[in-house]
């Protein structure tokens, strides 16, 4: 039993749901404060937790039952579960359903207009699975599929929604996309043999490394302008100058001839990213005069 719910976690990568959930957890501190001058109640931020991860399992797990023919052909991911047939696809289909579930349940726990929406968030993460077929900027639509969360936070917490969240909502967009294109160099010649679309292999590791760079220097601009308009005090721009060094030191870890150290990048620096500007905007939030 411990076995297969290791292979479980392993499947949908349970561990990465540390990239989009503090995110989602500074929007629901974010919308306390700004519109109640308080803090999310223990029951909303439980279920925004449930909510997130259900979505995101249910997400990874579609992931993997869209890509298995790939998966198989992959030398990179052919040991994953399904492949490698440690999980069966009806298993998979199973579990996906149940995540749904949970996730609809969390959203109805929350209020109504999050539970109107939930379809469409449903939508738009499984849509994600099949862009690489269609588009070099497949890496956006993974972004952007992470980077609803914060605005759906806000909804669970208000019931409706201030528009300037769109501006994380984008921030989280350009950091998921970025990175997403730097672990996209690892299978550029799986990419054209199997004809599926990226930006490395559209335009090479070396200009790939470059639109990474560009999207993460968005990521610091849109994070400003959503300190600038909510007027939020220090500990925000201690946490941009955070999130700015490690982004920074993240692309030092990638070359276009040398790939060797892209999972530390991918996995610890991303990590401590998410976690970090949690703290730090969390801080800001405590001292924030609303």
């Amino acid at each position: 039993m411990a076995s297969r719910i290791k292979t479980v976690l392993e499947m949908i990568k349970f561990e990465h749901s540390v990239f989009a959930l503090p995110f989602a957890l500074t929007g629901a501190l974010l919308a306390a404060r700004w519109t109640r001058h308080s803090w999310p109640s223990l029951r909303q931020i439980l279920w925004i937790i449930v909510a997130m991860v259900a979505a995101r399992s249910a997400a990874m797990t579609m992931n993997r039952i869209a890509d298995l023919r790939f998966d198989r052909e992959n030398p990179r991911t052919k040991q994953r579960a399904l492949p490698a047939g440690t999980l069966t696809l009806q298993f998979a289909r199973l579990f996906t359903a149940v995540a749904v579930t949970m996730f609809f349940i969390a959203a109805w726990q929350l209020n109504p207009l999050a539970l109107k929406l939930a379809p469409l968030a449903i939508a738009i993460l499984f849509f994600y699975s099949f862009t690489k077929r269609f588009t070099t900027w497949s890496h956006l639509f993974l972004g952007f599929a992470l980077g609803i969360s914060p605005a759906a936070a806000w909804i669970a917490i208000t019931g409706s929604l201030d528009t300037r969240m769109l501006i994380l909502c984008a921030a989280v967009t350009l950091w998921v996309g970025g990175f997403d294109v730097l672990y996209a160099c690892q299978d550029i010649d799986y990419d054209r043999s199997a004809g599926l679309f990226s930006v490395p292999k559209r335009f090479g590791i070396a200009k790939a490394l470059f639109i990474a760079r560009i999207m993460h220097i968005g990521v610091i601009a849109f994070l400003a302008g959503l300190a600038l308009s909510f007027g939020l005090p220090w500990p925000a721009w201690a946490g941009i100058a955070v999130v700015a060094s490690l982004l920074g030191y993240e692309h030092s870890l990638v070359k276009a001839d040398d790939l060797s150290r892209l999972d530390a990048a991918f996995f610890t620096v991303n990590g401590y990213i998410s976690m970090l500007f949690l703290l730090f905007w969390g801080a800001a939030a405590a001292v924030w005069r609303v």
